[in-house]
């Protein structure tokens, strides 16, 4: 699937969004390649990145933006193939997304080999050479998983139980938990299952037999729904803990009445209204709110969107720096520039605080992560 378009431009809403991505007027030239899971076990999550995208502007300091939209069929070979298509047909200057850590390890080599900036929405890590050209605007698993940890140890939680995905994502989930955890909790029982299974009654029972304090669901998007249902229709009556990737409306449709208070570490989009005056972000996640949801409906909103725009607002900043430098777009000048101008990045986005580096290419604050629950289907601040 191969969608390519211009923005649709500033909506009458957006006048805080405009602000906040510094839109200035219009002429041709920069193409960004935009790849996300619009189809697969991942396409709740491409389908968040979609809508961000029809809120970007078709122009940065006058030159206008492109965005070609490419569908990574959540299959990390197809998001190799479609990267290369961006780059060698479509001349892209950049590239944005995708939602997943397996298709953006494999998008990263590319992105390198080829000298063109890519910020991704997957919490993406990646060191040494592999980091030159590569950014992220989510937040790690670590800083996540962190949050939670410390809400254990608040709570009095020490025995563990976790059932994840058995890919990366979950792989990298327990190792953030292992991490966190060392000389504060106990992971009494480790269980795994396919994003694509149609049950988990065999790794239920043996994490209910294990006798946790708490479970922590190592999974994303609607397949992590499954572990709490079968774990509440088993009786497990205590405390679940879900990661960042289940924030979106078909998770809480459904999980419906078995996932009530989960507690899940988010970016601050998702609650925007009611984040404290003095939450650093509040301002620019109720704009982005208004626009997103004026453009998708009440309640529309998702950390996936957010940092999908966050992902825009870093790349923005890329741009401009390239085109006061006068560098060419379709050059690797240009995506040079690009790529040394996010790195010195600066910004409050509408999902965190970001302050980049040359050894830090996300530079997330942690202080932005708050905690939610989910009550009567709906999130709910915690803290």
């Amino acid at each position: 699937m191969h969608i390519s378009f211009l923005g649709k431009g500033v909506l009458p809403g957006l006048t805080a969004l405009a602000l906040l991505a510094g839109l200035s007027p219009a002429q041709a030239d920069i193409t960004v390649g935009v790849m996300a899971s619009l189809t697969g076990p991942a396409a709740a999550l491409g389908a968040e990145t979609r809508k961000a995208v029809a809120l970007f502007p078709t122009e940065v300091n006058g030159e206008k933006v492109r965005f070609v939209v490419m569908d990574d069929a959540t299959d990390p070979t197809n998001a190799v193939k479609n990267v290369r298509k961006l780059i060698s047909e479509d001349k892209v200057d950049a590239l944005l997304g995708p939602n997943l850590i397996s298709t953006a390890v494999a998008m990263a080599d590319v992105a390198n080999d080829e000298a063109v900036p890519m910020v991704s929405v997957a919490p993406l890590d990646v060191e040494g050479d592999k980091r030159r050209f590569i950014f992220r605007s989510e937040p790690s698993a670590d800083l996540m998983v962190q949050r939670l940890v410390w809400d254990m140890e608040t709570r009095g939680i020490h025995k563990v139980a976790f059932i994840g995905f058995a890919d990366s994502w979950g792989e990298l989930l327990l190792k953030a938990l292992t991490k966190a955890g060392k000389d504060k909790i106990e992971i009494v029982a480790t269980e795994r299952y396919g994003r694509a299974d149609p049950s988990v009654q065999a790794q239920v029972l043996k994490v209910v037999s294990s006798k946790p304090d708490a479970v922590f669901i190592g999974a994303s998007g609607t397949p992590a729904a499954m572990p709490q249902i079968t774990l509440r229709e088993r009786g497990y009556k205590g405390l679940i803990y879900q990661s960042h990737g289940v924030t979106s409306k078909d998770f809480l449709r459904v999980g419906g009445k078995a996932v009530e208070g989960a507690v899940v570490p988010v970016g601050p989009v998702l609650v925007a209204e009611q984040l404290p005056a003095s939450h650093p972000t509040k301002a620019t996640s109720e704009a982005f709110v208004k626009a997103f949801e004026q453009q998708n409906g009440t309640d529309s909103r998702s950390t996936f969107a957010g940092a999908s725009w966050d992902a825009w607002l870093l790349l923005q900043e890329g741009l401009k720096g390239a085109l006061a430098q006068k560098a060419k777009p379709g050059t690797v000048e240009f995506r040079t520039a690009v790529r040394d101008q996010i790195e010195k990045t600066r910004l409050v986005g509408s999902n965190g605080v970001y302050t980049l580096s040359a050894t830090d290419h996300a530079g997330y604050d942690p202080e932005a992560i708050v905690l939610v629950t989910v009550n009567n289907g709906q999130w709910s601040l915690l803290q």
